[in-house]
Order: C-alpha cells, then sequence, then structure tokens
C-alpha cells in the first residue's frame, strides 16, 4: 500500500507514511478511508512520512490534497501536522503543501528527521493542553 495509516487514539495521533510510486488518486483515497474510519475523530495531530515516497507531486496536486484535507473537517478537527521529507525535492514541495494545508490546521512545519518532527508535536501538544481551548483558525 502506498499511503498506509493508524491512529493512536490515546496519543491522538494519525501517523501517515506515503512510500513508493504514490499517485494522487491513491492520496486522496487515503482521505476516503478515514473519512470512513470510526477512529478518526476528534482533535487528532498528524505525523505524514513521506521519505520512501518515489514520486514527487506537482504543484498543481497540493491544493487537491489540501482541499481534501478540508472535506473532512466536519469529522475530525485537526490540530498539528508534522511532515517528514528527507529529500530536497520532496521537502520544497512539502514546504509548499505546508503553505496549502495552513488553513485546516494550529500549525504545519516540514522537518528532515522523525525524531525532531515527533519532539515538535509533543512540544506544541503540550502547550496545547496547558493552554485555554480555542482554535486559531476558528476565528
Amino acid at each position: 500500500m502506498p499511503v498506509t495509516y493508524c491512529i493512536d487514539a490515546l496519543g491522538r495521533i494519525i501517523r501517515t507514511t506515503c512510500s513508493g510510486p504514490v499517485n494522487l488518486a491513491e492520496v486522496l483515497e487515503h482521505f476516503r478511508a478515514l473519512q470512513e474510519d470510526p477512529a478518526c475523530t476528534g482533535q487528532l495531530d498528524v505525523l505524514l512520512n513521506v521519505c520512501e515516497a518515489q514520486v514527487l507531486p506537482q504543484a498543481s496536486q497540493l491544493g487537491a490534497v489540501s482541499a481534501a484535507v478540508g472535506m473532512i473537517r466536519e469529522k475530525v478537527q485537526f490540530e498539528f501536522c508534522a511532515i517528514v521529507a528527507s529529500g530536497d525535492a520532496m521537502f520544497g514541495m512539502m514546504r509548499m503543501f505546508e503553505v496549502f494545508a495552513d488553513k485546516y490546521f494550529r500549525a504545519v512545519r516540514v522537518f528532515r528527521e522523525t525524531d525532531k518532527a515527533e519532539s515538535w508535536l509533543a512540544a506544541q501538544r503540550a502547550a496545547q493542553d496547558s493552554a485555554p481551548r480555542s482554535h486559531p483558525r476558528d476565528t
């Protein structure tokens, strides 16, 4: 499977991995699967790893993926998104995706290493858990 995910309900995180020759249809199917997954609910962070993806997305496809994120917002409230992209070209494309998807998350950030992405997510979650509850994108 080019796009796989698991939801850690206790940790409130979706861990998604894209590997191999991922295409737009497979990415959109991933969002349909999330829409139907009963565990995909509430407030969740996202850790997206695209280090093993073999096909670079086209800039024109990033808007479609961002729109797919927005389509499932009624079911799940995405909080923070950390993207891991080790290669230079993919890192650049994910930085572009960061701009497209920013309106659907409290914050989106791209990293080259998984441990740094996980540390950032943990710090964001800790800060959020100690702060008053409001979503800045709702205002």
